[in-house]
């Protein structure tokens, strides 16, 4: 069994050293104010001092344009939107999980989504997971696996009936809710 080794105890850093180490993380990765903040956390120093001085730091970098949540929510909706092909509600519940506003969530959302079609998002989802058409003796159960991933992956339930249905799948057994709004 291998021991794990005392961590050094790091000095807090300065406010200029404290800009230089946001500046960096801000070129490995696109963070927003609330990820940042949690990152400096770990490197200013404790108390009201260090506060002010991460307070300062975020104010500099949107000064500079290097900070901005508007822009981190379009960049990434853009993103999860074209390159991983999901679907409105997960981008929404990522971007509430990365501290974005949620003001700000709901403009970006209407903006990037509004004229997508989210039955070919699904298709085109389906096809970059290459999930299979269910058949055989357990196509309800291959079907209510296709269910759950289409739900996790932010699609609606009546986009996924659809789809299904158009596979030719029974999907008796549950209750469609665009037949509910219909009647």
């Amino acid at each position: 069994m291998a021991f794990a080794r005392p961590k050094k105890k790091r000095e807090p850093l300065e406010e200029p050293a404290l800009f230089e180490y946001a500046v960096g993380a801000l070129a490995r990765r696109m963070r927003t104010v609330r990820d940042l903040k949690r990152l400096m956390r770990t490197r200013a120093e404790e108390g009201e001092a260090g506060e002010r001085a991460m307070d300062r730091v975020v104010s500099r970098l949107k000064e500079l344009n290097y900070l901005s949540d508007s822009r981190f929510a379009a960049d990434y909706t853009r993103l999860r939107k074209e390159n991983e092909k999901f679907g409105r509600r997960r981008v929404q519940q990522d971007l509430v999980q990365k501290g974005i506003h949620k003001d700000l969530i709901a403009t970006t959302l209407t903006s990037a989504y509004e004229d997508v079609d989210e039955l070919a998002l699904a298709r085109e989802y389906i096809a970059r997971k290459r999930i299979r058409r269910p058949e055989g003796e357990d196509a309800k159960k291959q079907a209510a696996r296709v269910m759950g991933r289409l739900m996790r992956a932010g699609f609606s339930a009546g986009t996924i009936f659809k789809l299904l249905r158009g596979w030719d799948v029974e999907v008796d057994t549950i209750e469609d809710p665009v037949e509910e709004e219909e009647a």
